[in-house]
Formats: structure tokens, C-alpha cells, sequence
């Protein structure tokens, strides 16, 4: 994996080609948006963990009625 071998100055030169790619100004505003973006998906997973369940238990409960 290509990943796992970047370490050390390599992850050093690659954030310095992002700051000069972006610029000073635009890396706030995209962390910022990375965060925002970060807090959605992360609220989006709790939101949809209460509807998994039910959609489980209704499915274990249909599975037993037809086992029976």
C-alpha cells in the first residue's frame, strides 16, 4: 500500500506542495469545511444507528415467525 510507506519528510513535502497548491489563505477555510464535513458524517452515523436496529429487530422478529 502506497500510503503506509509515506513517512517521515515525505508527509512534510507533500503538505508543503498543499500549502503552496491552495495558498495560505484558502487552508483555513478548508480545514474548516473538512471539520463541518467530518461533524455531518459523524452526525449522520448516530442518526442512522437507531433506524439500523429497528430495521434488525424486524427482520430477526419476520425470521421467527416464518421458523416457527
Amino acid at each position: 500500500m502506497v500510503l503506509a510507506e509515506i513517512i517521515g519528510w515525505d508527509i512534510v513535502i507533500v503538505l508543503a506542495i498543499i500549502a503552496l497548491l491552495f495558498g495560505g489563505a484558502k487552508l483555513p477555510k478548508l480545514a474548516r469545511s473538512l471539520g463541518s464535513a467530518k461533524g455531518e458524517f459523524e452526525k449522520g452515523l448516530k442518526e442512522g444507528a437507531p433506524e439500523s436496529k429497528a430495521t434488525d429487530a424486524k427482520a430477526t422478529e419476520a425470521t421467527d415467525k416464518t421458523d416457527s
